[in-house]
């Protein structure tokens, strides 16, 4: 029997990536590297980028701004991969969301026509997906309707992937996939999922809120980037999700893998919608800092299943998804090389 073919072959020679800095953007320019890719990431000139080092790439300083510098960097690259975007749960000027996530999208979409670039890869989010009621996981034909919740952040990203899908054609095939709520290695910042586990190390999560979310292994996500880059079809948008969890289930689960008793209390998510407002208006006025939340953050996580399925990723890409308990314990593994520094 011959010997399978690597599906990975069909990847283009020299890739640019946006976002590549960033948590999911570094797993996905270090796998681009294993596959023998060159790959060149735009990072924001006052980034150190520490997640990208010792992962070879060429850095090209810059932002989304201009659509005619990221043509002229994405000249001799078949496919570009869109991770770059602000996530924040607040900002003093809330408009910035839109001019990155939506604008900044465009112009990217405008330059790798220009540019001859084959296809693009738009990372979008399970934000720009509607929730189904209950517990039932919504999937790719479910429509956004967080329209009662106008948070900045989700509603940039879904209207960031409707100007991405809508460049689709004439040359340029473009593919959107859309990430649940990511953890694992190198998660520098660290990400919500990724506080939750510090907390939970630390003790600091002295309660949990009612609801559930999908977690998903930030390989895994890296992984899908890849599969949609070569067999994923143009104009579709494909779910990165991983594995629905209650968040008790998910704190119960992490601390037993830590030795640790799991909290008892519970805060009612009217209370926690109230801290959250409390929180926001404190930021709005006095500290003109990012509070660690806000109502409309609460509003969108809490009291609510945010549970998606991956079923069409699996179908047409050939994505997998790792078991929940091994990729918390890489991730827990990690973390604790450097729990210092939370």
């Amino acid at each position: 029997m011959p010997p399978k073919k690597n599906m990975y072959s069909a990847l283009p020679k020299k890739v640019f990536v946006t976002g590549g800095s960033g948590f999911i953007g570094s797993h996905v320019v270090k796998r681009l590297n294993q596959e023998g890719c060159e790959v060149k990431c735009l990072v924001l000139p006052h980034d150190a980028a520490p997640a990208l080092v010792g992962i070879p790439h060429e850095r090209i300083d810059g932002d989304l701004s201009s659509a005619a510098f990221l043509q002229k960097q994405m000249e001799g690259c078949g496919l570009v991969i869109h991770l770059a975007a602000i996530y924040a749960i607040w900002l003093e000027r809330p408009e910035l969301m839109f001019e990155v996530n939506v604008e900044g999208t465009r112009n990217i979409m405008k330059a790798a026509r220009g540019a001859g670039v084959k296809r693009v890869v738009h990372t979008s989010s399970i934000a720009a997906v509607g929730v189904s009621p209950g517990q039932e996981p919504s999937d790719e034909t479910t429509a956004f309707n967080d329209w009662n919740n106008p948070d900045p952040y989700v509603l940039s990203k879904y209207i960031s992937e409707l100007e991405a899908l809508a460049a689709n054609g004439d040359g340029l095939e473009v593919v959107a996939v859309n990430p649940a709520f990511p953890f694992g290695e190198n998660d520098l910042a660290p990400t919500p999922t990724g506080s939750m586990i510090v907390n939970a190390m630390t003790g600091k999560m002295p309660f949990l809120v009612h609801g559930g979310f999908n977690a998903v292994y930030v390989a895994d996500v890296a992984e899908g980037h890849l599969l949609a880059a070569v067999n994923g079809r143009p104009g579709e948008r494909y779910l990165l999700s991983g594995h629905n969890v209650s968040y008790v289930e998910f704190g119960g689960k992490l601390a037993e893998l830590l030795g640790r008793k799991a909290p008892k209390m519970r805060i009612p998510t009217k209370a926690a919608k109230t801290l959250g407002w409390m929180a926001e208006k404190f930021a709005d006025h006095v500290t003109h800092k990012q509070p660690l939340a806000t109502y409309r953050s609460i509003s969108y996580t809490v009291g609510r299943h945010l549970y998606f399925s991956s079923k069409k990723a699996e179908t047409e890409l050939g994505y997998k998804v790792s078991p929940l308990d091994v990729a918390m314990k890489k991730s827990v593994d990690w973390f604790q090389t450097r729990l210092d520094e939370y």
